[in-house]
């Protein structure tokens, strides 16, 4: 058996060699990159701020370190049990039901606006109809389980319990408008002609892709869990350092006051400006939560911050490409309007509300 350390106490080589693979990685990833940019341009800029950003950003990491254990460990258990196998099987039968079940499982399915893309291929593939497809489509990039965990941990309990609220709204409203529209005898053959009808990669862990609740029983499934943890643990451990660091800057340099001109109680125009704004400036769903909370510090109320973080999860330029690269046009276009319009609609209530549940 191989040991960590020779009898002379020295690592081995081999354990280097995973050290050195590793900070390579790192050292090649564009998150990673900008970070470390972002720490070298500080320094150059200004000094003396430096050292409270790099203390802030260690220190938000560490508070949220329980939520970020627990929402990788939620997601390596939905990819190993392979339970993402029967989110499509429910989308069958009444379009009306199956509209709603889309809309409410979307919002509960650990799904990014990215990765959501090869499912929504193989579901339009496979005949289901577009309606439940756009439900779930606009729902499941808003909110997942690992981000209800994250976002109740950064900006508040209630917050997320209201962006969960506004994913199925916004899910259903999606779904019921396409829907009117298809019984209308529009929006027929929404994929592209390029796009094979059916899924092109392994969608699950196992060759028959079935769901087995103890994975841990399977060796092969073992192993899945293991390198989805680390994967995701890379993942959101890279965006939340980039978040918390960009929130240190923001709230060092950016004036509330502006702030409040702009996204504050004063501007009428604050929801649409941050759904508007929220789309293309984007950067993630994760990274996104520490400086959501940053803003509502320093004035951006409750609504816009609703907006800007729903708007933004759906129609964000990654997710918007891939959405392109996917459909047709027509369906792209009302894909993005129905994503602005159910965003700013659900921040106008969610304003209106007090920002309370």
């Amino acid at each position: 058996m191989n040991k960590l350390f020779t009898s002379d106490k020295q690592i081995e080589p081999s354990f280097l060699a995973v050290i050195a693979i590793a900070a390579c990685a790192m050292l090649r990833d564009k998150v990673f990159q900008g970070v470390l940019l972002a720490i070298l341009i500080l320094g150059l800029v200004d000094r003396s701020q430096l050292l409270p950003s790099l203390l802030f950003t260690v220190s938000s990491l560490w508070e949220m370190l329980h939520f970020f254990l627990l929402a990788i460990v939620f997601a390596a258990y939905a990819t190993a049990s392979n339970a993402s196998s029967l989110i499509a099987q429910v989308f069958t039968g009444s379009p009306i039901k199956a509209t709603i079940l889309a809309a409410f499982i979307g919002a509960l399915s650990p799904f990014c606006s990215c990765g959501v893309i090869p499912l929504i291929a193989a579901m339009l593939g496979a005949g289901v109809p577009l309606a439940p497809v756009m439900a779930f489509w606009i729902a499941s990039p808003i909110m997942d389980p690992e981000m209800f965990i994250l976002t109740a941990a950064g900006i508040g309990l209630n917050f997320a319990i209201a962006k969960t609220i506004a994913a199925v709204a916004m899910g259903l409203l999606a779904g019921f408008v396409v829907l009117v529209i298809l019984r209308c005898g529009f929006l027929v053959r929404p994929l592209q002609a390029q796009v094979s009808n059916g899924c092109n990669i392994s969608c699950g862990p196992s060759k028959d892709g079935s769901v087995k609740w103890k994975f841990w029983q399977d060796a092969d499934r073992k192993i899945i869990f293991v390198e989805e943890s680390f994967s995701i643990a890379r993942f959101l451990g890279k965006w939340l350092t980039l978040a918390f660091f960009l929130e240190s800057l923001m709230l060092a340099y950016v004036s509330s006051d502006w702030i409040v001109q702009y996204v504050g109680e004063e501007n009428f125009f604050a929801i649409p400006l941050a759904a508007i704004v929220g789309a293309p400036s984007y950067l993630n769903g994760y990274a996104a939560i520490p400086l959501i909370s940053g803003l509502l510090e320093i004035g951006m109320t409750p609504g816009a911050a609703m907006a800007f973080i729903t708007s933004g999860a759906v129609s964000s330029i990654p997710a918007a490409v891939a959405v392109f690269a996917l459909v047709k046009k027509p369906i792209f276009a009302l894909y993005i309007l129905l994503g602005l319009v159910g965003s700013i609609s659900t921040a106008w209530l969610y304003q209106l509300s007090g920002g309370v549940i």
